[in-house]
């Protein structure tokens, strides 16, 4: 089975005949290509030409990420999986305002089902979660009221804010959370969420690559230039369940702890040792099996993700409605 290689040491990457090889200071390490399903690149790593080519020729994704790890960009190697009828179809359904809405309401209502099975499960043990988890349900009702993606928007942005407002609870204020900042993130739990949120969009991303679906067309989100807003659609479904899912046991079980950010400047972000917790446990979710009802067998939470694309696909070519993953487990 093909994996994931995040890369957070300085090095430089090579192409040699069939193999990509890492080359350190200090030796060199040999990626056999078919190995490969994303890369994941932090610090400075260099490229050349030969090197971004073969990765182009055998539809490898690799994400940028920068020193302070955010994303930063993506290789997105030229589309093989081409489909103009589906990309008519999905165009119409964004220009269609009703089509539209029916893709992105339940986007959202799937994102707030995940997010409350997230709250729910942690109100077994924590009495002050009741009235959130009572807050986020009325607020879902608004989904269904929205007549503009705005209004939808708004709805979404208002559980969202209730949700994180449950972070101090959930996880004991070992890191105090009083507001989402993304844009730089300003203590350690604002750093964790963007950094996890960072590997979903960009694992999604990947997944949408290996469909025929168009990743600058999407719905929730506005299409704009210079991005996958497609994949930040899809995000919204799996962030409770990877994300948020990730973080939780890494502050509640501290495998992460205060040593593992740095704060020396005017914001928070996570040392190269934090970075290396979150991608194992972010991988190791990614890598894990459930059982699937639908196909009657286990797939990983990476296949989940290409099957929410593919549901998503049938959707617009009028063959089956969307419905997205809510958890069961």
């Amino acid at each position: 089975m093909k994996r994931n290689y995040y890369i957070t040491k300085n090095c430089e990457l090579k192409r040699k005949d069939n193999t990509i090889y890492l080359e350190y200071n200090d030796g060199r390490k040999p990626i056999p290509i078919n190995d490969i399903e994303s890369i994941y690149l932090f610090g400075e790593i260099t490229l050349n030409t030969k090197a971004i080519n073969f990765l182009c020729q055998n539809g490898i994704t690799v994400h940028f990420f920068n020193y302070y790890g955010f994303y930063t960009g993506s290789l997105y190697p030229k589309e093989t999986l081409l489909s103009g009828y589906l990309i008519v179809n999905q165009v119409q359904n964004y220009l269609d305002l009703d089509k539209r809405l029916t893709i992105s309401k339940e986007l959202i209502r799937t994102a707030s089902h995940n997010i409350l099975k997230n709250v729910k499960y942690y109100k077994k043990r924590i009495d002050e979660l009741t009235d959130k988890v009572y807050r986020i349900e009325k607020e879902a009702e608004n989904i269904e009221n929205a007549k503009s993606i705005s209004e939808l928007m708004g709805c979404e942005g208002r559980i969202r804010s209730i949700y994180y407002s449950t972070f101090d609870e959930i996880m004991g204020s070992k890191f105090e959370f009083k507001t989402r900042v993304m844009n730089p993130p300003d203590n350690e739990m604002n750093a964790l969420i963007s950094f996890g949120n960072s590997l979903c969009y960009t694992a999604v991303l990947s997944e949408i690559y290996r469909t025929q679906l168009n990743p600058t067309i999407s719905y929730l989100h506005e299409p704009g230039e210079r991005r996958f807003s497609l994949a930040l659609d899809i995000s919204e479904v799996f962030k409770p369940i990877l994300t948020d899912r990730v973080l939780f046991k890494l502050v509640n079980e501290k495998i992460i702890d205060k040593n593992d950010f740095d704060e020396t400047l005017n914001f928070c972000y996570l040392k190269e040792d934090g970075r290396r917790k979150f991608i194992k446990e972010f991988d190791d979710k990614l890598a894990t099996t459930i059982n699937y009802p639908p196909l009657n067998r286990k797939v990983s939470y990476r296949t989940l993700i290409r099957l929410e694309c593919y549901k998503l696909v049938k959707h617009i070519l009028g063959i089956s409605q969307y419905k997205g993953l809510k958890m069961w487990w």
